[in-house]
């Protein structure tokens, strides 16, 4: 439901900021804003979860997010999706509590394939979200997407007070709660267990969200596509990226291992985003799909394994403060991304993209040598 939300709104979003006035350096600040906020709040929300029990903070960061929908509802000026976006990005940095929870529930040799389920719900929101996103902006307007997206909010928080049980048997209140990112970031990659997941995370979620902010445009303005053509796009990315992580992914971890998906995973990825914006324009389908399905095997491959990783090498009692430090370093990633995409995009069209796929060529270095060094000592 959550991701459902999401789903309507973020595909149309670039689009929609050019309409207010955003140039494409804009555009990309629209997006880093909201990622600023995760990168601030998703380890406050991990320990706090740590300390308080996952129930309670998902059901606030949900109320987060809906009164977030309703202020991008009325958001007629670029200063006010600006703080749209802020909002929103505050309450959607509960993804660690939701894995969190997850841990909470699965033994560790399970926990790629539940983690991977997290994907499997975005994957879900964008076969749905964006073509239902697109229809009512064409329809009825932007209010309409924000209306719509905030009802699903609701929603969501009803059934969470009415059916989610708490997962977290032994809360840790003496677990020390912060709200310094930048320190927190620092420390953390001052431990091993952690530091060279947390720097891949980082890497890979960069070059995907160079893409992901600027390939709206890149349709529309290159291959012609409008808004409703756009969302079908997203919704094919969300059914492949829904059925290689609820379906695939298990079978993945069993059969390769964690570390040598995230392998796959660079090359899947630096391969699509390479190829993105290289479809030939009277071939575009069914040309198009292979890049996009190249990309969405590519986060089947990375996010899950890294979660898992993090997470078996994390103590019970600090499952949610070290998901946390890894969502930061996406959010992180999410900041620096859009901008880079932005201003690329504003030189070349093509320039994401091969940014893109030269850092995914440094991730695959990485990786490498994390496998080599034989770091990952699980701890339960």
């Amino acid at each position: 439901m959550d991701l459902l939300g999401f789903g309507l709104v973020i595909p149309i979003l670039p689009t929609y900021a050019t309409q207010l006035g955003a140039s494409s350096f804009e555009v990309g600040l629209v997006m880093a804003v909201y990622a600023l906020m995760n990168f601030v709040f998703s380890p406050f929300w991990g320990t706090m979860s740590d300390r308080l029990g996952r129930r309670p903070v998902i059901a606030f960061t949900v109320l987060i997010t809906a009164l977030g929908f309703l202020l991008l509802a009325n958001a007629h000026s670029l200063a006010l999706l600006f703080a749209a976006r802020m909002l929103a990005g505050i309450g959607s940095a509960n993804i660690a509590a939701s894995q969190a929870y997850i841990t909470d529930v699965t033994p560790p040799e399970g926990r790629a394939k539940a983690l991977g389920m997290i994907g499997a719900a975005f994957g879900l929101g964008f076969i749905f979200g964006p073509p239902v996103g697109g229809f009512i902006k064409e329809q009825y307007g932007m209010d309409a997407v924000g209306y719509t997206a905030m009802s699903l909010s609701l929603i969501n928080l009803m059934l969470i007070l009415i059916l989610l049980p708490e997962s977290l048997k032994e809360k840790d209140p003496n677990n020390k709660l912060e709200l310094k990112p930048v320190t927190g970031a620092i420390k953390a990659l001052r431990n091993d267990r952690f530091r060279d997941l947390f720097i891949t995370t980082f890497i890979y979620i960069m070059a995907f969200s160079m893409m992901q902010i600027t390939v709206a445009l890149l349709w529309e303005q290159h291959y012609g596509l409008n808004e409703a053509h756009i969302g079908y796009m997203f919704a094919f990315i969300g059914l492949s990226s829904a059925i290689v992580q609820g379906g695939l992914v298990g079978w993945l971890s069993r059969t390769f291992g964690e570390p040598k998906l995230m392998v796959i995973g660079s090359v899947l990825c630096g391969t699509g985003l390479l190829l993105t914006p290289f479809v030939p324009y009277a071939y575009f389908v069914p040309l198009a799909f292979i890049p996009m399905l190249l990309l969405a095997f590519a986060n089947g491959c990375m996010m899950p394994s890294i979660s898992s990783l993090l997470s078996r090498n994390a103590t019970n009692k600090e499952q949610g403060q070290v998901l946390g430090m890894n969502q930061s370093f996406g959010s992180l990633a999410r900041i620096a991304g859009p901008t880079a995409g932005g201003f690329l995009y504003g030189l070349h069209f093509t320039g994401p993209y091969i940014a893109g796929a030269l850092l995914m060529v440094g991730a695959l270095l990485f990786v490498l040598a994390y496998q080599r060094a034989g770091r990952g000592r699980v701890v339960q």
